[in-house]
């Protein structure tokens, strides 16, 4: 399968990561890892490159890790679109005190414009 995994910095987009390459070693998956940015992050860009570089290295999968510039996620569907992927993941959602489902405004746009199926990691 096609993979692209949308990444920002954020603990929910590590555990989307985490869980991608897990996945991608055992099931042979096409993986692309595009680093966003996230307004709501205080982590630098770059140490996200680095960490994503890591678990795919950790892993022993072959996987391109790429920064993405521009609206982050306008260009996780466009890019999704373009380049014809089967499946983006993204990190997200908490569980808000009155039981309800909140998710960030990236995961949001990609879930409600994606033309292909979106995997949200909690």
């Amino acid at each position: 399968m096609k993979v692209l995994c949308g990444i920002g910095g954020s603990d929910d987009s590590f555990r989307a990561l985490d869980r991608t390459v897990e996945r991608a070693a055992v099931a042979n998956d096409d993986l692309t890892i595009a680093v966003v940015e996230n307004p709501d992050s205080s982590v630098d860009p770059e140490d996200v490159v680095e960490r994503a570089e890591a678990a795919v290295a950790e892993a022993g999968i072959d996987a391109e890790v790429r920064q993405v510039e521009g609206d982050p996620g306008s260009r996780l569907v466009e890019i999704a679109e373009r380049e014809e992927f089967e499946e983006i993941v993204l990190g997200g959602g908490h569980t808000s005190p009155m039981g309800k489902i909140t998710i960030g405004s990236i995961a949001e746009f990609v879930l409600l414009n994606a033309k292909t199926s979106v995997t949200l990691v909690r």
